[in-house]
């Protein structure tokens, strides 16, 4: 595979088509109601009796207390989902998250828990003193963990990007206790996106502040106990930071909502989406809401740092590429002296405060869609073994088996191009996002596929499955269809990659409860079978599937 030199870059976004005639989301967003008691589904087609197990799902529910309306979808009460699916059969449930901000939330009718983009007002009963004094407290971090569930020493909890977790009973999803990751570790906030090591360890990014700067920690929580009996309560001792990285500006550390595992390694990407820390501190002073404090800064590049994940030191040596924005990995590994990651993104790192709830309610989505950016998949070569004697401004991915280069263009600096890693085709899907591969048997390891949700509107309008050795795609795509994250499950005979089916929540607005779980082969992209369930399901975020031992 000959390598070319790059041309002048075009955005993401200038190079997808411009949306005409995109049809109101609004009921996506809208509150539900919860269903705390199983409800059965009608089957369509056939769901394969291997499946055991739930399907949980996370994301905003409920947008409104009271007279108060939370003004970004981000802000929504959490509210969980559980497809329960066991020998061709299958039920749903719904809970609300019993988070502190739900519960006081609920007892006032009103909003009383700042979040992402919507500041708590001051309680009206209170004097006019009081009041104003209340607007220089630095608001308390929300518990409303509605992105994602993840893991730690084999207990579910579901997450957001701030301090606090919740434990949850995968069966029942009750809310359990509340988890501050500061009780354990010295960190300020976490991801929701963790990785986890064939051992059972669990590992983690989180940030922490103070007088010796703004550092992005690694961190690490080892295994369950594999011996005596165990309290039915939240357990994250014995974690640890295994390494803290020093922003590269102090002042203005970079917004992260993952990170890339491979084998041995962990990188962190530090991206031009800036926190201004002045006006985060103020921004409760001047009556803003949090999104307010974010902004895209391309004039930075962004620097990729790479750590032995077993050692927990970093390299001396800095890896940096033209500025861009990402959310999500797809999968990394380790390839002959070469660490190659694959990732979706995008050119324009304004996208995360635009989602208001006003623009996703309009009437007229196009204006609005066509201004989004555009994620697309890019593939980026790390060469590892740097040292004195490496040669500048001579290209170090020697692989043919990669476009993407790596250049030292000064000692200890190392100047990455990324290779698009797909053809023209998947441009008018929108580009892509959600990507989810065969987690178990290929996370950190060389892989062929992965699955995600194509952005032909504003929220994912199709399902596809990409080749990366050959870029080719497969589409599930119909007019008026919302999936959610595909989830991939492995079948017990599986001996391919993609021997399994694809697991995804079909919503829409044309009809009202009209949801569905959508089943798909994994390897044809074909769909096997779907369970109907007579509900309103709003847009969610992430999921995972819990099989039954």
């Amino acid at each position: 595979m000959s390598k070319t030199t790059n041309p002048q870059p075009i955005s993401s976004r200038q190079r997808c088509p411009t949306a005409k005639g995109l049809e109101s989301v609004a009921p996506l967003v809208s509150s539900v109601a919860e269903n705390t008691h199983p409800i059965a589904t009608t089957i369509k087609g056939t769901i394969p009796t291997w499946i055991n197990g739930s399907f949980l799902r996370n994301g905003p529910g409920k947008f409104e207390f009271g007279q108060d309306k939370y003004t970004h979808w981000f802000d929504g009460m959490a509210l969980m989902h559980r497809f329960h699916i066991s020998d061709g059969m299958v039920t749903y449930s719904s809970r609300f998250l019993q988070s502190d901000s739900y519960v006081c939330n609920s007892a006032k009718n009103r909003i009383v828990v700042s979040e992402f983009g919507t500041l708590a007002v001051p309680d009206p009963c209170k004097n006019i003193f009081a009041r104003f004094f209340s607007r220089f407290q630095i608001p308390k971090a929300t518990d409303n963990a509605n992105v994602h569930f993840v893991k730690y020493k084999g207990d579910f909890y579901v997450s957001t990007e701030t301090n606090y977790m919740r434990r949850i009973d995968p069966q029942t999803l009750d809310t359990k206790e509340k988890v501050d990751w500061s009780q354990y570790i010295a960190i300020n906030a976490a991801t929701a996106h963790p990785h986890y090591d064939r051992q059972g360890a669990t590992y983690n990014m989180g940030n922490s502040y103070g007088k010796g700067g703004f550092f992005y920690n690694i961190i690490r929580v080892p295994p369950p106990q594999e011996t005596g009996a165990r309290e039915d309560c939240a357990d994250l001792h014995g974690a640890q930071v295994i390494c803290s990285i020093r922003a590269s500006q102090p002042r203005k550390p970079s917004y992260y909502h993952s990170f890339v595992m491979s084998e041995n390694y962990i990188v962190f990407v530090e991206q031009p989406i800036k926190l201004d820390l002045l006006k985060f501190m103020l921004h409760r002073v001047q009556g803003k809401s949090f999104h307010k404090v974010m902004t895209w800064e391309p004039q930075y590049d962004t620097i990729f740092h790479l750590v032995d994940r077993h050692t927990g030191k970093e390299s001396e040596v800095k890896y940096r590429a033209a500025p861009m924005f990402t959310l999500h990995q797809i999968n990394a590994f380790e390839d002959n002296g070469l660490l190659v990651m694959d990732m979706c993104c995008g050119d324009d790192g304004e996208v995360i405060g635009d989602f208001t709830l006003e623009n996703l309610r309009q009437k007229e989505m196009d204006k609005f869609y066509n201004t989004l950016c555009r994620n697309l998949p890019r593939r980026y070569v790390l060469p590892l073994n740097i040292n004195k004697q490496t040669l500048q401004d001579q290209d170090l991915v020697t692989s043919s088996n990669y476009t993407a280069t790596a250049k030292m263009t000064k000692p200890g600096e190392v100047y990455l191009t990324h290779e698009e890693l797909h053809n023209d085709e998947l441009l008018q899907y929108g580009g892509l996002e959600f990507p989810q591969i065969n987690y178990e048997h290929y996370n950190g390891r060389p892989y062929r596929y992965f699955y995600s949700c194509g952005f032909g509107h504003v929220f994912s309008d199709s399902l596809l499955k990409m080749d990366v050795h050959t870029k080719e795609l497969k589409v599930w795509r119909y007019a008026g269809l919302f999936p959610s994250e595909p989830v991939f499950v492995a079948s017990p005979e599986a001996t391919e990659e993609d021997d399994g089916v694809v697991l995804s929540v079909i919503i829409t607005p044309r009809e009202d409860k009209s949801t569905f779980l959508l089943v798909l082969d994994a390897k044809t992209f074909t769909e096997l079978g779907r369970a109907e369930v007579p509900v309103n399901i709003p847009y969610g975020t992430h999921g995972i599937f819990n099989p039954l031992a």
